[in-house]
């Protein structure tokens, strides 16, 4: 597919749409014909006679009148297929249709009845389609309070708004946006992934799937580590909890976890942080994760010595960003010292390993900035910290 190609999305300023238009466009794709209801039929018809490529994505499904189903869903995909057979134009399309369409209902109906549209267009024409029966589908943008629960959880819980968790393991299959738009973009090159048991259908991966009550309890977390009004609404204290979801790649925590901050009020999208400060400077806790340690940040006054301690288990990294330091380490039952000068001038991580006693020494005239990484999160029950002089 060739980036100057024209290419037409009905629908293009829905949820997929505009994830789907702007992922367009940083791609490189410069003629992108986007179809929303302000438009008129005429340009339907204009449009549908230069595509290259046809993303039909329009769709209804909450309207007043049940009759507008047909009018949105049906209706509109008979028009357009109309529009690119009377001008001759055999461009790919792909439409994106709802797992309901297997169920009687007029949603469904409507959904079913495009779908052999667009079956029927593909033997009148040979144009390929690639027809998407779509699952839940969560991320950015998606409108709350409307047909998306991870859409609506997510904007009520950052403004400490209550949800309802009617039944909390009925189980959730759910799409992350970008994954779909993935899959979309792929398709203007003919490459899909087809339904084994039904080849006619495209579909959608990874899939993910979670009970409401999990669903409802990974938003809520969220809330708790930032802290704030959020938080005590939860029956939480104003204090972050500053925990940092699994954030291994392809994981749903991850994608559910960007799709919340997303969500976040503008003026909310800092909180604060409990200093512990002293005459020396101070430590403040930044992140906290179980399988990923602790971030902290360490300001200490000029001529100020911190640490001289050292740790069983405990691995840390000290990172100074701003000031002039030396690292001094010395082997428990050794007499003898290493020292390792650091500098914010130029940034190079030290790693602090078991056994060693050590300190920092904050040998510069301007408040020393350490960054500091442990493997484990600071348990007072077992903080592993054992107090010895370099």
């Amino acid at each position: 597919m060739q980036k100057d190609k024209p290419i037409l999305i009905t629908g293009a300023g829905g949820f997929v749409g505009r994830n789907l238009v702007e992922r367009l466009r940083w791609e490189g794709y410069t003629e992108l014909l986007c179809f929303e209801r302000g438009n008129t039929d005429e340009e339907l018809r204009a449009w549908a006679s230069r595509a290259a490529f046809v993303y039909h994505l329009a769709g209804i499904n909450r309207p007043q009148d049940p009759k507008e189903f047909y009018d949105g869903n049906t209706d509109l995909t008979t028009r357009l297929l109309g529009y690119l057979e009377e001008c001759g134009n055999p461009a790919p399309l792909l439409m994106t249709s709802s797992t309901q369409a297997v169920l009687d209902n007029d949603y469904g109906k409507s959904k079913a009845r495009a779908e052999t549209e667009v079956f029927a267009h593909a033997a009148r024409t040979g144009a390929p389609v690639y027809v998407y029966r779509m699952p839940g589908l969560f991320g950015k943008w998606c409108r709350p309070n409307y047909n998306s629960v991870v859409a609506t959880f997510c904007h009520n819980v950052a403004r400490g708004l209550p949800i309802q968790v009617r039944d909390p393991n009925y189980v959730l299959p759910l799409v992350y946006i970008d994954d779909a738009v993935d899959a979309f973009v792929k398709a203007l090159d003919g490459c899909v992934e087809r339904e084994s048991a039904a080849p006619d259908y495209c579909v959608l991966s990874p899939v993910h799937t979670v009970t409401l009550g999990r669903l409802a309890e990974l938003v809520q977390n969220f809330a708790l580590a930032r802290g704030g009004a959020a938080a005590v609404a939860l029956g939480g204290c104003n204090a972050a909890t500053l925990a940092v979801p699994d954030l291994a790649a392809g994981s749903f925590e991850k994608k559910l976890y960007s799709t919340y901050l997303s969500y976040l009020p503008e003026d909310q999208f800092s909180y604060p942080l409990k200093m512990n400060v002293d005459d020396r400077g101070s430590f403040t806790e930044f992140l906290r994760s179980p399988e990923r340690g602790q971030v902290s940040v360490n300001v200490a006054k000029p001529g100020i010595v911190k640490g001289n301690h050292w740790h069983n288990s405990k691995t840390e990294k000290f990172l100074v960003v701003r000031g002039r330091a030396i690292i001094r380490f010395r082997r428990v039952g050794s007499d003898q010292v290493f020292e390792y000068p650091v500098s914010g001038e130029k940034l190079e991580v030290v790693d602090i390993p078991t056994g060693y006693t050590h300190s920092l020494e904050n040998v510069g005239d301007e408040d020393l900035i350490t960054v500091m990484w442990a493997n484990e999160t600071f348990d007072p029950a077992n903080p592993d910290t054992f107090l010895l002089d370099v």
